[in-house]
């Protein structure tokens, strides 16, 4: 590690040069012109462990150089130490506003020289290692969290492989879902890290159809009042597959599973809920799911083109569907005809 020592004079350099040698560990660089150490603070920020910088120097005095070095990147928290002569007290204050951290006062005494760098070195070498030490802890959070993040991606795809087994559609479905939901959330100007977290979560809106009888899961005409009914019960099935998890994104998820087909006006199914009374991760799925219903094929009707789909859930904003997430939803869909 450096000591940096700046001073006019070539005989005090040497001077403050020699008392400081004997400190282990440390390299002295000294310079008679403050335009040359702060060229070597520019180059060598995170490599100097302390500056000691004269007052009086022409052309640039102690003061502005510590000014000029507290400005470079890395040099911020470095200690500084102000040489003054005991006359010379009214600067003190100007120098500890420009950011020194110590004086020594002139003529300076070598013992005390070297006792007072040997501490502030120490002091500066434990503010790099509690550096080292929090960006370690940072990088192993960050890893955790990625690993954990991953084991959630990988049950989001064991469910969803499931569900697959009962309906080769649904697997096409719910990607294109999340990607539409993907869409209205940046509309409505959410965090990234919460629009990604809701198109993964609504993946899960329908994994509660694993509990459907494949006779209505598959059933290629109109269901019946009783069928109709059971069909229903997947909303409520899937929460309670979803819910009890520690996990944001299976609470998300368990949220969107059981609210995907409440109404705006209150009249959709599980729980009658109205307004903003549903969540709205549940709103923007509802959206999104009835967009992509209404433009796939299905056992029971043909797709319907993009067009007559758009107009349809248009005309149902403030009825079925949130007006808030149909405008996103209008103003994001891409105008070429593709939805996602």
């Amino acid at each position: 590690m450096f000591v940096l020592v700046l001073d006019d004079a070539p005989l005090n350099n040497m001077l403050m040069a020699e008392a400081i040698r004997t400190i282990p560990d440390c390299t002295v660089r000294d310079f008679t012109r403050p335009a040359d150490a702060l060229a070597f603070v520019e180059a060598n920020p995170d490599a100097i462990g302390v500056a000691i910088s004269d007052y009086d120097m022409p052309g640039m005095n102690g003061v502005a150089f510590i000014r000029a070095a507290r400005a470079v990147p890395g040099f911020e928290h470095v200690p500084v130490v102000m040489v003054t002569s005991l006359d010379q007290r009214s600067l003190r204050r100007e120098a500890l506003e420009a950011g020194a951290t110590d004086f020594l006062a002139k003529p300076f005494d070598p013992v005390e020289v070297r006792a007072r760098v040997s501490n502030l070195l120490a002091l500066n070498r434990a503010r790099i290692d509690q550096r080292t030490r929090a960006a370690w802890l940072d990088r192993e959070v960050k890893a955790a969290t990625a690993l954990i993040a991953a084991r959630e991606r990988e049950i989001v795809l064991m469910l969803m492989k499931a569900a697959e087994h009962r309906d080769n559609e649904t697997g096409n479905h719910v990607a294109r879902v999340a990607g539409l939901v993907m869409l209205i959330a940046r509309g409505l100007d959410l965090p990234e890290e919460e629009v990604e977290q809701l198109s993964l979560a609504s993946t899960m809106h329908d994994v509660g159809k694993i509990s459907v009888p494949d006779t209505i899961l598959l059933k290629p005409g109109p269901l019946t009042p009783e069928e109709r009914t059971e069909m229903e019960r997947h909303a409520e099935r899937g929460r309670r597959i979803l819910e009890g998890s520690s996990s944001h994104l299976m609470q998300r998820a368990a949220e969107i599973a059981a609210t995907h087909h409440e109404r705006w006006d209150g009249s959709g199914y599980p729980a009658g809920l109205a307004g903003e009374a549903i969540p709205l991760s549940g709103r923007i799925v509802a959206v999104a799911d009835v967009f992509d219903a209404l433009t796939s094929d299905r056992p029971y009707k043909k797709a319907w083109s993009e067009t007559e789909a758009l107009n349809h859930i248009l005309a149902n904003a403030g009825s079925h569907f949130d007006p808030a997430c149909v405008a996103a939803f209008a103003r994001m869909l891409p105008k070429d005809g593709t939805a996602v």
